[in-house]
């Protein structure tokens, strides 16, 4: 759906000075009063992940393209990767994977690291180090004015609390300074098991969410797909564990499973095992997410899949379609890391002491703009039911993950009204003429109405 968007002109800066010229520039139609009228409105574009329509790009408008500003650098020391905003995850493993060295990113080479960080961001090692943007030591930003700041721990504190997670808000992002970590072979791949497994899934899923000391270094993503192609579910488990072990017995209730469809678990690295990922995800169809989070409980779990299994039924036969049911664990050892009381917090307002949650995703791919009502209608329908079993059931969980997003979810309201005033503080002080949140409509705005009354 995104590629059908025709901005006016594209812009495609090389550096940072670029994107400040560019902004100056938009932001004087803004001044002139021409912005609305005169449709010089501008989409900021990285990699360009997400699926619906005018969330990276714009039409009639400008449209900035970050992917010429992609260097990556690793310091003396070590310590620290730079990452030019416009990267995919591919290039920077490539880099850290030649000394030996890694960063927590993206698990799909062919994603943009500036989306992936300003929402947050899910990676192999988040049990580990919680989510990317936690892991961000300083954001090299350019402002509504076309200034370029840097916001971290000592300098504009505020601004750097409010890109974790804050999106495309406040400024144009041209570099993030990284954590970067010794990081040697890794084990992972995925394991494709027939349907009929799917009790032993659920339960040894909800097992790994609810370790009272759970491994670290256990990552994976449980996943039901249906295929129009092959007219069948399976379960597809991607499994990581982050060190150099073969079968850890944190992960064996899941390779244990039997019988097994495909298997390409092994010792790998990160360029490696991220580059199978792109082969699960193919271009060129149609597109949509919708996802919510809820408690950890295999009654629920199951019974959300038989929802799905239902509804689904009435697009089934939708040419190229892959339907993806995907649960993603949540333990505290993630949520912990960004927590009002952690050194360096999140805006998502997440709550260790909520226990294990799961981040559910619907993720649904198919050819025909003729089948977009009815896909979008029976998705919603499916989200529906599982909200009104999981608050029968005291399961319902408030926050919503804006990488996965659909453009009619909130996920920033689900931050909580604290989190959610301290955003609109920073827009106001770093951006107080509102060029981010009226000229940029993509993505999800701080205030509502979108309006300058709005932020009065």
């Amino acid at each position: 759906q995104e590629q059908s968007v025709e901005p006016r002109c594209i812009v495609k800066p090389q550096n940072t000075e670029d994107v400040s010229n560019a902004i100056k520039v938009l932001s004087q139609y803004q001044a002139a009063g021409n912005s609305v009228t005169a449709g010089c409105k501008f989409a900021i574009r990285g990699a360009g992940h997400t699926p619906w329509a005018g969330s990276a790009n714009i039409d009639n408008g400008v449209t900035i393209d970050m992917t010429s500003i992609s260097s990556v650098n690793l310091n003396r020391a070590k310590t620290v990767v730079s990452v030019g905003a416009g990267a995919r995850w591919s290039a920077v493993y490539q880099v850290l994977d030649a000394v030996g060295f890694g960063v927590a990113g993206g698990r799909v080479a062919d994603v943009g690291v500036g989306g992936l960080i300003t929402g947050g961001g899910m990676s192999y090692f988040a049990p580990r180090y919680g989510f990317v943007c936690d892991q961000v030591v300083n954001y090299q930003i350019v402002l509504a004015n076309g200034t370029a700041v840097n916001a971290n721990a000592e300098a504009n504190s505020d601004l750097w609390f409010a890109l974790k997670g804050g999106s495309n808000n406040f400024g144009v992002v041209t570099r993030f300074d990284l954590k970067a970590f010794p990081q040697g072979k890794l084990w992972g791949g995925s394991i494709y098991s027939p349907i009929d497994t799917l009790p032993a899934q659920v339960q040894a899923f909800v097992d790994l969410n609810n370790a009272s000391n759970y491994d670290t270094n256990a990552a994976m993503i449980n996943t039901y797909v249906y295929s129009s192609q092959i007219g069948a579910w399976i379960v597809a488990n991607l499994l990581v564990y982050t060190k150099h072990e073969v079968n850890p017995k944190v992960l064996r209730p899941f390779t244990d499973i039997k019988p097994q469809l495909g298997n390409t678990m092994r010792l790998t690295n990160l360029s490696d095992l991220t580059l199978e990922q792109v082969k699960s995800a193919p271009y060129g169809l149609r597109q949509l997410f919708l996802t919510r989070t809820y408690g950890n409980d295999p009654r629920f779990l199951t019974q959300m899949f038989q929802i799905a299994n239902t509804t689904f039924q009435s697009f089934a036969k939708a040419s190229g379609l892959l339907y993806s049911l995907v649960y993603q664990p949540l333990p505290s050892v993630i949520t912990s890391h960004g927590a009002a009381n952690a050194g360096s917090p999140n805006a998502f307002g997440l709550d260790p002491d909520a226990g294990a949650q799961v981040l559910a995703l619907q993720s649904i791919q198919w050819a025909n703009a003729a089948d977009d009502a009815l896909i979008n209608k029976a998705a919603r329908k499916i989200w529906a039911q599982a909200d009104e079993l999981a608050v029968k059931m005291g399961l319902q969980r408030k926050w919503i993950y804006l990488n996965y997003a659909n453009s009619d979810q909130d996920p920033i309201g689900s931050y909580g009204s604290e989190n959610v005033a301290k955003l609109q503080a920073a827009s106001q002080r770093y951006d107080p003429t509102g060029l981010f949140q009226t000229n940029v409509p993509g993505g999800f705005k701080l205030f509502k109405k979108g309006a300058a009354e709005s932020r009065s």
